[in-house]
């Protein structure tokens, strides 16, 4: 068979030659021009890898457990790779596809005056099958919002990796505060237990009445009851803790009764907010979301213009097996189709409407994750702007309601002050302490949520 594809090869160079999706341009950020209370120092969040963000070997090993075993973000990196696979099925549109077919008949028939005959054909070939030439662009359009798609859920993927991080670094610095409460309500539940024992054998020689009694009885099982209630609390936090790494955790990487001071404390550098979210993953999502659907609005446009499709076949037919590839044998089809829409009662013009209703959709879902982030990020800064003081105040707090508590005690020992003066002070030191315990985690939850806001946590 001798083929002349000139024109087949001018109709291809053609393929693709219009777009026409409308031009992307990035909306405005609806978001003030600064952060209130923002400071420009330290180095970029999504500069830093979380690993170095966080201090304790321990935490690092949860974490890295967690990134490993969670069944949410293995979900979330499964659907990345099928979006993937989605986006090279519509890219392989745009090509056209080549089969080889083998085809043989016989038949028995009955001729006039000839009686029963019998009759083969066999043919052998290769063809190109309802390829559709992309004169305006409709495939190379579905093809980009393929790719946009994908590229979104792989920012997707990312968002989901940083929120894990962050939520098992939570996790894991809250099971530690647990369990320094834990710790102190059996210290405070042993103390008060000496404390009653002294009021009881004080009581015994007439020196206290029944009422100071009764109330340092209070004391202690009101701090028996504590005991319990972060003895639970504790066996909660390891079980939230291993759900999110999604395996049992060795008791060798649960945080220690130790201060806690494991993350790092990251800077917002100098710049636009606009500029600085734009790192965000679940920002840059909705952006590949919205470029996307300027390319769904080209497909659409395209289905008001006429479709060309190609079938070609060319090869060799015979009537005889052995005669296949001898000369003469060579038989080939040429079928171009044009589809030019006329009349299909608003159909087209509705998907173009739905496309560019849903272009608009994106635009303030968009608008509105920027918003969100720039949310999240002044409210992790105005907590920071004072979470210092507010330790600061708390631990003098502490050290005065200690020394009163020290002073009071001192005084009751001496028969120079009554009993329920001592139980205030015991009061105030104890809620004292569980108030800085509290603080020391919010100060270290909120450097983890700061880096998290401002774009880190997936690297590395």
């Amino acid at each position: 068979m001798r083929l002349t594809p000139l024109p087949l090869v001018l109709v291809l160079a053609l393929g693709g030659c219009v777009n026409l999706a409308p031009d992307y341009q990035r909306p405005e950020a609806p978001v003030a021009a600064q952060w209130p209370g923002a400071t420009a120092a330290g180095q970029a969040s999504a500069d830093i890898a979380w690993r170095e963000l966080f201090v304790d070997t321990r935490l690092r090993d949860t974490v890295a457990r967690a990134l490993a075993n969670n069944r949410d973000l293995r979900v979330a990196a499964l659907n990345v790779k099928y979006q993937q696979a989605q986006y090279r099925i519509q890219r392989a549109e745009l090509f056209p596809t080549l089969s080889a077919t083998a085809d043989g008949t016989r038949q028995r028939g009955v001729a006039e005056g000839s009686g029963n005959t019998v009759s083969s054909q066999y043919s052998v070939g290769l063809g190109v099958s309802s390829y559709e030439l992309d004169l305006f662009g409709r495939l190379g359009n579905l093809k980009d919002a393929a790719l946009e798609d994908y590229l979104s859920l792989e920012q997707t993927r990312r968002s989901t990796q940083i929120s894990l991080v962050a939520e098992v670094a939570s996790a894991w610095m809250t099971l530690a505060a647990d369990r320094q409460l834990l710790e102190l309500a059996r210290d405070t539940y042993a103390s008060q237990q000496k404390t009653y024992a002294l009021v009881q054998q004080a009581h015994g020689l007439g020196g206290e009445s029944g009422l100071s009694l009764a109330q340092a009885r209070s004391t202690v099982e009101s701090a028996r009851a504590d005991v319990a209630n972060y003895a639970s609390q504790v066996e909660q936090d390891r079980n939230a803790l291993e759900l999110l790494v999604g395996e049992r955790l060795d008791d060798s990487l649960l945080p220690g009764d130790a201060k806690l001071d494991v993350a790092l404390l990251v800077g917002v550098p100098a710049g636009l907010p606009s500029t600085l979210l734009q790192r965000r993953p679940d920002v840059l999502a909705a952006e590949h979301t919205l470029k996307a659907a300027h390319a769904d609005i080209g497909a659409a446009r395209a289905a008001f213009f006429p479709s060309v499709t190609l079938t070609a076949s060319g090869g060799s037919a015979s009537s005889e097996l052995s005669g296949l590839f001898k000369s003469g044998s060579r038989a080939w089809s040429f079928a171009p189709s044009i589809n030019l829409p006329i009349f299909d009662a608003g159909s087209n013009r509705a998907s173009l409407d739905a496309a560019k209703i849903t272009r608009d959709i994106d635009v303030a879902n968009y608008e509105k994750t920027l918003q969100t982030a720039f949310s999240e990020v002044a409210d992790a800064l105005s907590v920071r702007s004072h979470i210092s003081e507010r330790l600061d105040a708390q631990r003098s707090l502490t050290q005065a309601t200690d020394r009163s508590y020290a002073l009071s005690l001192a005084l009751y020992r001496q028969g120079s002050q009554s009993f329920l003066e001592v139980l205030d002070a015991q009061r105030s030191l104890y809620s004292a302490q569980q108030t800085l315990i509290s603080l020391e985690l919010s100060e270290q939850v909120n450097r983890v949520t700061l880096y998290k806001v401002l774009g880190g946590g997936w690297q590395g």
